[in-house]
């Protein structure tokens, strides 16, 4: 893999400590202590965003599981075991507080990983929760690739199954994920989703992607819930139409006052747009087209939806981000 090098070295948080003494902090937000960030120096090649992943299958370099890296700590890795229920992304690593933003299992529903796309009930499958053998999304081993100082994009290829029947459907994904400045980075997905039997959905609230943020940024641990159309809480967006939903709060082991937060965007020419949020105060988002359905959905053998999100992990709250103009420009390019 290529390495690149910089004239100096930086590790990820005095590169963030010294971006944030520029830039006007908003109110809320503080920089770390020098305590707090003072670490050795990384080796040569480890400046700005660097990828692993250790498998090779068919020749190819591959999953199960691969790890990016910003100026040597972990920002996210994309986990994709095959004996996994489904692919998902955890951690999902806060620009200033070093933390998961997202929880890779929590409690009421300790199924929920992180960032996923699944669903239940198609053609009576279980594609969300409950053991292997009710379905599984099998990841065929994902690749990373185009890794430059700030940006690398992971592809990868499932099969939706039921053990030992047919596929009923697969899908392939291309996550590009993008350091935009010292306070924000980004997923941008797209996702060919397509039948290869015909498939029918009935009305079930556990699809499609979908974000658990961490405890402490959820209502239930003092965070904030907050959609596009200005409503705050689950009371006031479950069932709603938005263009995104996001959660941001402080960060209580940060013992600083750090407050950060994440978004998901749902692009208007997604197939149910503008979509109905589902959305829980414990901590969890998806625009869930099946809550609402009177008739099942169906797909014929052979077609496709092509649907794209965006999921933004920032200092701030939506405001210092401002995520409705992120929102536009993301929505028309």
């Amino acid at each position: 893999m290529k390495r690149h090098k910089l004239n100096h070295h930086v590790t990820r948080r005095n590169f963030l400590r010294g971006s944030m003494t520029a830039l006007a902090a908003p109110a809320g937000l503080h920089a770390l202590s020098s305590s707090a960030v003072a670490q050795q120096q990384p080796p040569d090649g480890a400046e700005e965003l660097t990828a692993y992943h250790e498998a090779e299958i068919g020749g190819e370099v591959r999953g199960p599981h691969l790890w990016l890296r910003w100026n040597n700590e972990v920002l996210t890795s994309y986990r994709a075991h095959q004996t996994q229920k489904f692919p998902y992304f955890y951690p999902l690593i806060g620009p200033v507080s070093g933390q998961s933003l997202t929880a890779e299992t929590a409690l009421p529903w300790p199924h929920h990983r992180s960032l996923y796309f699944s669903c239940d009930r198609l053609n009576s499958a279980n594609y969300w929760q409950r053991g292997l053998e009710h379905g599984q999304i099998k990841s065929t081993g994902p690749q990373v690739s185009d890794v430059t100082d700030t940006s690398a994009v992971i592809r990868d290829a499932c099969e939706w199954a039921v053990p030992g029947e047919d596929v009923q459907m697969t899908d392939e994904r291309t996550f590009r994920i993008t350091v935009e400045n010292p306070r924000l980075w980004t997923i941008d997905a797209e996702i060919e989703w397509k039948a290869v039997e015909d498939v029918e959905v009935t009305r079930t609230n556990h699809a499609l992607f979908s974000i658990r943020c961490a405890p402490d940024i959820s209502p239930w641990g003092g965070g904030t819930l907050v959609s596009s159309e200005g409503a705050i809480g689950e009371e006031n967006t479950f069932g709603e139409p938005a263009q995104w939903c996001a959660f941001f709060g402080n960060r209580r082991r940060g013992g600083d006052g750090v407050v950060e937060g994440i978004a998901l965007f749902d692009h208007p020419e997604n197939p149910w747009a503008p979509c109905p949020w589902f959305t829980r105060d414990y901590g969890f988002i998806s625009p869930m087209p099946f809550q609402w359905i009177t008739e099942p959905w169906q797909l014929p053998a052979g077609q496709s939806v092509h649907l794209k999100y965006k999921v933004l992990v920032f200092a701030g709250d939506h405001e210092d981000n401002d995520l409705a103009g992120q929102y536009s420009q993301w929505a028309s390019a």
